[in-house]
This record gives structure tokens, sequence and C-alpha cells, in this order.
């Protein structure tokens, strides 16, 4: 059997100064348009602010989760802590789910009886939100390739620069034309968008910690390139998942052809597992042909030849209730 880590356990921790400057340049932009958006009533500037507020606790997540990564494996923990992330994205987006859904209602009703908004004071703090979130964005686009995981901060300061944007345009339409009305419209708008956002994580943090096949990989595809190299015969009990935001896992048995050799087979598969699919984390297990009936592997459920479990020899057909792994 063998097994691989493409990826440098001793690479130094990237300075994570940026992400704390985004999140306190965050927190001062939350506390102007919660107090201004209250007194002046506009449901733009509040849901725009909840909606900051969302993003200072997902960075302050993934502040905490790049550090507790980190934490070195144990014998109880064995893959380490690397899917904490996943277990905050997933907990903070239900919190933020109430608190949309409470704005979402507020909006509904303001629609129905538009209250009077003072448009230049809407205008000054949505134009100094702009450039706060502007500055965050910069600020975190410069560590960015670290990982997914402050590459999506990432991209959440990005979101915020742009809803800011939308209050501008919302309080000059109230200023040029009176048009209260923008004001609701705009923060159901953003509740829906920012909904959209709160599906797409809690798919991606449960599929995560179900193991399921990282979005992106086709593990049919995989399947096939594997068996494509030369002195493979077969690829059974084919698995693979992440275990954070820079690790990609795959396991599998390779039933090898005659006399192969091996080492060649296992670089192979590796660098194809690497530069192809970003699979940095592999463990592969050679079977010979030769070999008769695995009894061990009568778990085996997906990632068969014709729908049989993984017995070189004598293969016996595998249940008809076998789920793929989704692409």
């Amino acid at each position: 059997m063998e097994h691989s880590h493409a990826h440098n356990h001793h690479e130094p921790p990237t300075s994570l100064t940026n992400l704390l400057l985004a999140i306190v340049i965050n927190g001062g932009i939350v506390a102007a348009e919660l107090t201004v958006g209250l007194l002046i009533g506009s449901m733009a500037l509040v849901s725009d602010a909840v909606h900051n507020l969302s993003d200072i606790v997902h960075m302050l997540f993934s502040y905490w989760a790049e550090n507790v990564a980190r934490r070195p494996a144990t014998a109880a923990k064995t893959y380490g802590y690397r899917k904490i992330e996943f277990i905050a994205a997933f907990v903070n987006s239900i919190g933020l789910s109430v608190v949309i859904a409470f704005i979402f209602w507020e909006s509904l009703k303001r629609l129905a009886s538009p209250a009077e908004i003072p448009g230049t004071e809407m205008l000054l703090v949505a134009a100094a939100a702009f450039i706060g979130n502007g500055a965050a964005t910069l600020l975190l686009q410069k560590i960015s390739a670290r990982n997914i995981n402050i590459r999506s901060a990432w991209l959440h300061s990005l979101q915020d620069a742009l809803f800011s944007l939308a209050v501008i345009v919302g309080s000059l339409t109230i200023i040029l034309f009176g048009w209260t009305i923008v004001d609701p419209l705009l923060s159901l708008a953003i509740c829906l968008v920012i909904a959209r956002q709160i599906v797409k994580i809690v798919r991606q943090t449960v599929d995560s910690l179900l193991d399921a096949v990282p979005a992106g990989v086709d593990a049919r595809a995989v399947r096939s390139d594997l068996a494509a190299i030369d002195g493979v015969q077969e690829v059974n009990d084919l698995h693979i998942w992440e275990g954070g935001a820079d690790q990609r896992l795959l396991s599998a048995h390779l039933v090898t052809r005659g006399a192969a050799d091996c080492a060649a087979i296992i670089r192979s598969a590796q660098e194809l597992l690497l530069h192809r699919y970003g699979i940095n984390h592999t463990t592969l297990q050679l079977l010979p042909d030769t070999a008769g009936a695995m009894e061990h592997c009568s778990h085996c459920t997906w990632g068969t030849n014709e729908g049989t479990t993984c017995t070189p020899q004598g293969r016996a057909p595998a249940s008809p209730d076998a789920e793929a792994p989704r692409d």
C-alpha cells in the first residue's frame, strides 16, 4: 500500500494581518450603518450592516480556522482539525439565516407602507461603507491565493463593496426623485442575494462533512484516468473527499496486470491526481490480478468495474442499491 502527501507540512504560516485589518474596517462599517440606519429608518442600510456583520463573523471564523487547522493530528484525531472551517461556516450560515428572515419580513412591511428616508444621510453612510469595503477587499485580495478559506473571505468583502454601491444608487434615487420605496426594495434584493449565498455555503459544508466528492471533481473521470495507467487493470473502492480548504484526499484499490511495475504505477497515479484534479493526499492499495477474492473488500459499493465488488477473481455482483458519489 502506498500513501502520499503532496503538500508541505512545514510551510511557514502566511501573515494574517490583512485579515485582521479587514475585520476592524468592517466592524467600523457595521457600527456606522446600523446606528444611522436605525436612526433614519433605512432598511437598506440595516440589511447591508447585517451583511457586513455576517462577513465579520465569517472572517473571524476564517482566522480561527486557519489557526486551529494547524494543530497537529493526534491518536484520537488522525486527520487533525482541518474540517473545523466547515463546521464554523455551517453554524455561521444557520445563524445568519434567522437574521435575514427577520429583515426580509420587516422590509415587506415597509414595502406596504414606505417611510420617509433622509437620502443625504443614507448616501454619506453608504459612501463611507463603500470606501471601507473597498479597502478591506484590497487587503484580502493580497492574501487570497493562500487557500479557498481566505479566498471566500475576499469574495464576501468584494460582495460587501458591491452592496454598498447599490445602497449609494438607492440613496441617489431618493434624493433626486423622492422614491422612498427604493429603500425596502434594495433591502429585499440584498436579502435574496445573501440567502442564495447561504444556500451555497450550507450545501458545500454539508457535502464536505459527509465526505462527498469535492465540487469540480468528476469521480467517474478520475476512475477512468486511473484505469488508463499502464499496468492497471481495474480501479475499485474509489473514494474522493476533502479534509479542508487546501486538502483533497483519495483512496482506491488498483488491480494490477501481470508483473506490473508498482512503483511506476504509484508515481503516475500521484502525478495525475495532483496536476489534473488537485488531489494532494492519496492512499492507493495495489492488488495483483492473481490474488484471490479479498474478504476485507466486501464493503466496496462504488468504483468497481461492471457493478462488481472489489474481488480480483471470482467477483460477485454489487448491491443494486449501490449509489455513486455525486460528480
